[in-house]
């Protein structure tokens, strides 16, 4: 079992699921992926859960706030960036164009954050770890394995994140620009930014977040068992496994990856 005790900066090293309604969505994932749900109150009437695997936390949910639903914001899957120092990272995000639309701010004794949104548009968080670093297990099925920035300004996106994080934007072998770049952070791969056309007209610039299977057919069927709605049935990725992409019964948009075996 892969385990996690540090991210380096520029590592994804959290997810959160924004939701409608919660139960049912501990109840899906659950069901879905076997993480065992463990809540934890945020205030009166709120609690923030966080998803366990193998007695390690692998992601979390809570619910959509009010405001938020008011302007419009649907259920989805947020991703936070690890960082060495947020408050610094924060201020150059918005020096680089980004819109810093919360802190940096304490979230107890488990670390410190902000959230942003990039210059092309796409959301995430920054997060520097306090008490909790980041999700502690990778590598196994039902676990995140990648994510990918569909945004229209994949030229804008490198340079910003390039300045922000260090990342390096790179097509696969005997491919060029125009393809599908990988984000290496470091010596790792850490996910991608697919052809901007390949983000439907009406979607906003995001962040997709990627679960790993042993067999992406039979998964997505589950998923689609429990209530989830498919938008993309499993298809081959020429060279590295086999995705499909879901919206679970609330609406937050995720996705499956098989890996080819060798």
């Amino acid at each position: 079992m892969p385990t996690i005790d540090k991210h380096p900066q520029g590592s994804f090293c959290w997810m959160e699921l924004s939701t409608t309604d919660q139960n049912a969505a501990k109840q899906f994932y659950s069901s879905l992926f076997g993480w065992q749900a463990a809540d934890f109150p945020m205030g009166p009437d709120e609690v923030y859960t966080i998803f366990r695997l193998q007695d390690k936390d692998c992601s979390a949910a809570c619910t959509l706030r009010k405001d938020l639903i008011d302007h419009g914001v649907p259920p989805h899957w947020m991703l936070y960036i690890a960082t060495d120092n947020v408050e610094e990272s924060t201020r150059l995000a918005g020096e680089l164009g980004a819109k810093v639309l919360n802190g940096p701010f304490d979230v107890g004794g488990s670390g410190r954050m902000s959230v942003i949104q990039d210059p092309t548009g796409a959301h995430f968080c920054l997060w520097q770890g306090k008490e909790t670093p980041g999700i502690g297990i990778a590598g196994e099925n039902n676990t995140f394995c990648w994510a990918d920035l569909n945004t229209r300004d994949r030229t804008g996106a490198k340079k910003f994140y390039s300045a922000l994080l260090g990342w390096d934007f790179q097509p696969g072998p005997d491919k060029d620009d125009s393809t599908y770049l990988q984000i290496q952070n470091g010596p790792q791969m850490i996910g991608g930014m697919p052809p901007s056309e390949h983000l439907p007209p009406e979607a906003p610039p995001h962040w997709r977040l990627y679960y790993l299977t042993d067999d992406c057919a039979a998964t997505t069927a589950k998923a689609t068992g429990l209530g989830a709605s498919l938008c993309v049935p499993p298809m081959e990725i020429e060279g590295a496994g086999s995705m499909s992409i879901l919206n679970d019964p609330q609406g937050a948009g995720f996705a499956l990856f098989q890996m080819k075996m060798s």
